[in-house]
């Protein structure tokens, strides 16, 4: 039995239209709007993993930014648990490219701004705060200064302050595309880890065909601009899921190759 739909993404289209500043958005033809999205239509299951690989400026950001309420769309339906995105709400969690730590708090502090925001109780807020420091392993790093920090804990304290609020869904924007290989492969474990300790509803866009099958239940390949979903496949790798295992499975290396022939990388 398929899992009950959270995300209700539905003949979703969005357009651009070019401004007058030194450097206008401008379509292939010229002059005019730019149309990022078309008839997009995604459904994702309850506790489910998906990952949106595409080329660059195919929309996938522009599509999780509309999942997330913070960017409008010109027609079509988006539903998180049957109500209509229209703005951020408390149940959706989003992280970043870049982490957008306020550089002015410590760890502790900008691991808890949200739950502050929301005026959480102060005994909640701190048993929270135990435990996403030993599960992100930031522990004795509490105190501590963003520029204190090496790239791959910024991004931890950054998909920390999504956790803190205990979203149902969970949505990233490429959120280990700016770190080295070695730390961005060890922060897939964690985040595997993490979720697979909560299962939340997970969206997670990527440029790594590597990161997306060793993560996913499913992986959407979205055209080039306009984009829409070209592709779905379903990654039938066992949970839960440990590196070694998985990365040695024989099928995950077929999921490898045939997504990479559908991005069309040989």
């Amino acid at each position: 039995m398929p899992p009950a739909p959270v995300i209700v993404v539905r003949g979703v289209t969005k357009s651009f239209a070019s401004t007058t500043s030194a450097r206008p958005r401008r379509s292939a033809a010229g002059a005019g709007p730019v149309q990022a999205l078309a008839d997009v239509t995604v459904t994702i299951g309850d506790h489910e993993f998906v990952s949106i690989l595409g080329p660059s400026g195919c929309g996938k950001s522009t599509l999780i930014r509309i999942v997330a309420g913070l960017t409008g769309y010109d027609s079509g339906e988006v539903t998180v648990n049957g109500s209509p995105m229209v703005g951020p709400v408390p149940e959706v969690g989003v992280v970043f490219q870049t982490s957008n730590l306020l550089p002015w708090l410590t760890v502790q502090d900008n691991l808890m701004l949200g739950a502050r925001l929301r005026r959480m109780s102060a005994t909640e807020t701190a048993a929270r705060l135990a435990a996403l420091l030993q599960s992100l392993g930031l522990g004795g790093f509490e105190q501590r200064y963003p520029h204190e920090l090496s790239g791959g804990m910024r991004q931890r304290v950054a998909l920390g302050q999504a956790l803190a609020l205990d979203p149902a869904v969970l949505l990233m924007d490429e959120p280990f595309a700016a770190l080295d290989a070695l730390t961005r492969d060890r922060l897939n474990v964690e985040l595997l880890r993490l979720w697979q300790a909560r299962r939340q509803t997970a969206l997670l866009v990527t440029h790594s065909i590597l990161e997306a099958v060793f993560l996913s239940d499913r992986v959407l390949v979205m055209s080039p601009r306009p984009g829409t979903i070209a592709h779905e496949r379903v990654i039938d790798l066992p949970r839960p899921r440990d590196p070694e295992h998985t990365r040695r499975d024989p099928r995950f290396q077929e999921h490898v190759n045939e997504l990479a022939k559908l991005m069309g990388v040989f």
